[in-house]
């Protein structure tokens, strides 16, 4: 989570002890050294409004009982769907939870348990009385989260049901994502590996990507499922088969949604997927597969092959 190292004051190496921390599981670990930076960044009267929103920190360490609490989602929308999670156990002291988000999610975001309102993100301050604010991504590390304390709630997005399944056959239905945004290309599985899915015999290959070219869906065998609308998206992803996915905020969706999902990480991947896992605490229904060394994606996409067959065959 590199915007919160950077909101603690902590540069991102391989091996800064609050990464090393939470790679390893050792959230109690990590949570210390924040609360050492933030009583150190209190003491100096140091600001951050100045700063862009997703690097600022904004929790003071003050307690939620009987609070109004505003959550600010100043991160990715994936962050967003991970960390909504957490809105259940802060309304369990907060007196009410109101989550400011991009428009976009909002539908999704008042289905989940402990949030009380939804409001709009915009550069402005939000239309909300409240007593203490929060981001999103603070909230873990407010709450003393530990992987034994992990929400255990899934899923806890909640999209309708769609009335029929337009694309259904008798075949698995795979919904693919291979594109991650350009801040880290590394995330991103060139689109001509993914033929090699298309290869396992029975399958129906569904696109999710957003802005996939003819040419891209041509080279994989994919049909177009893709749509801008997150609300959408979800109700697609409930009806598939499996998921198979980039990091990207779709892993994150099929993950919260519960559904089964196999997401596709390169070789020094966020410290959320930690280390050496072929599990995630953060999504029961998810399996990772990883880069053997930085770059080589063919090996990955080999692996999620024979496990398709394997499943699928």
């Amino acid at each position: 989570m590199l915007a919160e190292q950077r909101q603690f004051g902590i540069a991102r190496t391989a091996m800064d002890p609050w990464t090393a921390a939470m790679r390893r599981g050792d959230f109690e670990s990590a949570w210390s050294i924040s609360d050492e930076i933030l009583r150190a960044r209190l003491a100096s009267g140091e600001t951050c409004w100045h700063w862009p929103r997703h690097l600022q920190y904004v929790w003071r360490g003050a307690a939620f009982t009987g609070a109004r609490a505003l959550v600010r989602c100043y991160h990715g929308l994936g962050d967003i769907i991970q960390f909504i999670r957490f809105a259940a156990p802060l309304r369990h002291t907060a007196r009410e939870v109101i989550v400011w988000a991009p428009p976009l999610l909002l539908p999704l975001l008042a289905t989940v348990s402990g949030v009380d309102r939804v409001l709009p993100l915009h550069d402005g301050t939000p239309e909300a009385d409240y007593d203490l604010d929060m981001e999103i991504m603070e909230l873990p590390h407010a709450l003393r989260i530990t992987l034994a304390t992990l929400p255990p709630a899934v899923p806890y997005l909640f999209p309708p049901r769609l009335p029929f399944r337009i694309w259904r056959d008798s075949r698995p239905c795979i919904g693919l994502v291979w594109k991650a945004g350009d801040w880290d290309r590394r995330r991103s599985v060139p689109a001509r590996l993914l033929a090699r899915l298309g290869q396992v015999e029975g399958l129906r290959l569904m696109s999710l990507q957003l802005g996939a070219t003819a040419g891209e869906l041509a080279v994989i065998g994919a049909e177009d499922l893709s749509s801008q609308d997150v609300i959408t998206t979800a109700s697609r992803i409930r009806e598939l088969d499996l998921v198979i996915a980039a990091d990207t905020m779709v892993a994150h969706l099929a993950g919260a949604l519960g559904a089964p999902a196999w997401t596709l990480l390169h070789a020094d991947c966020d410290w959320r997927w930690m280390e050496r896992r072929t599990d995630s605490p953060w999504y029961p229904s998810m399996r990772l597969f990883r880069q053997p060394w930085p770059g080589q994606w063919e090996p990955v996409i080999e692996e999620v092959s024979m496990a398709l067959a394997e499943r699928f065959g």
